[in-house]
């Protein structure tokens, strides 16, 4: 009402701008119409009516045409002389009815969820996988296997074998807990989805020592992104060679590179520490020693340093697979 008396002395718009009324709900007011209410949806004068549609669907449920395609139906009608409705329409009766879908059975992919994963110290998730060996003749082959924990980088085991078997895997794995003493219930073991991962022996391996099994999804690589990486430093290693000449010299050289790699191998992506001092408890006390000398050197020389007193990089906190962009659900995970 206030609307309406105010339009009489300013004007329908400039009244209905100073109330705050939308001009369609006034004008809708004005003629009597409903508001908030939906106007019924008119039939459209060419639909079928009830009796039709059942005509339609007893014609196409007949003995004659239940085997039959209405792109077919509709001709066959029009050679005899008798039009019923449109092929698109019979789909749609079809349809409503629930009696269209793909003849065939068809393969449903199951859906893998994305693991994720995180470890803010050592023995707590350990990635592996396996990867190939040249040997002496092309067609000649060796498998390594490596265990690696991603949160330290340590290779906790390691095995070369003429061949890939999950046998050869669990046999690794058991050895590999034992070695690093590894409680039940403490570790999660993380890997693509190889056969001698997903290896019903392997399973019942896990389960026998409480361990948590977790898998990559298919053909993402980014799911097991530590033990990619760590092959890519073997195979970029200079002494690397393009063939080896015997499962012998191949076991030799990782022997040598496993070594290195724990015990020398300043990894950038544990703050160019050493696998070894990061797994064993030794990293805070090289990153102290480590700032100590930049401070010494800070307090000899404070021109160099424009950013002020220096400190070493520290460890991080956490190390993760696929860290959920959900900072509630990355909470909860480091709360765990």
């Amino acid at each position: 009402m206030k609307t309406r008396e105010l339009s009489k002395r300013v004007g329908n718009r400039p009244a209905c701008q100073a109330l705050g009324v939308p001009e369609s709900s006034y004008y809708r007011r004005l003629s009597g119409k409903p508001t908030g209410q939906k106007q019924p949806r008119k039939v459209p004068a060419r639909t079928l009516s009830q009796e039709e549609r059942k005509e339609v669907l007893a014609c196409l449920c007949s003995e004659r045409f239940v085997d039959r395609a209405p792109g077919e139906v509709v001709p066959t009608l029009l050679d005899e002389g008798r039009y019923l409705c449109s092929e698109r329409t019979m789909y749609r009766i079809l349809s409503a009815e629930h009696q269209v879908r793909e003849r065939r059975d068809q393969r449903r992919h199951p859906e893998y969820v994305k693991p994720e994963l995180v470890a803010t110290g050592p023995n707590q998730v350990w990635s592996w996988d396996i990867t190939k060996l040249k040997g002496p003749q092309t067609w000649s082959l060796f498998y390594l296997y490596v265990l690696l924990d991603i949160y330290s980088r340590y290779v906790v085991g390691w095995m070369i074998a003429s061949h890939e078997c999950s046998k050869l895997a669990q046999r690794l794995i058991g050895e590999s807990c034992d070695k690093h003493q590894i409680e039940p219930e403490q570790l999660v073991l993380h890997s693509d989805r190889g056969g001698p991962m997903t290896a019903k022996g392997t399973a019942q391996l896990l389960a026998q020592l409480s361990i948590t099994r977790s898998l990559s999804r298919p053909r993402v690589s980014n799911d097991n992104p530590f033990s990619e990486s760590q092959f890519k430093t073997l195979k970029y290693c200079p002494e690397f060679p393009r063939r080896f000449g015997s499962i012998e010299d191949a076991r030799a050289f990782c022997q040598r590179f496993f070594a290195w790699y724990n015990q020398q191998h300043r990894h950038t992506g544990i703050s160019r520490l050493t696998p070894e001092d990061v797994h064993f408890g030794r990293a805070q006390a090289v990153v102290d020693n480590r700032t100590q000398v930049l401070v010494d050197a800070w307090q000899r020389h404070p021109e160099r340093f424009p950013n002020g007193k220096p400190e070493a990089k520290k460890l991080d906190r956490a190390v993760w697979i696929n860290r959920p962009e959900d900072e509630a659900r990355a909470i909860e995970l480091l709360t765990n």
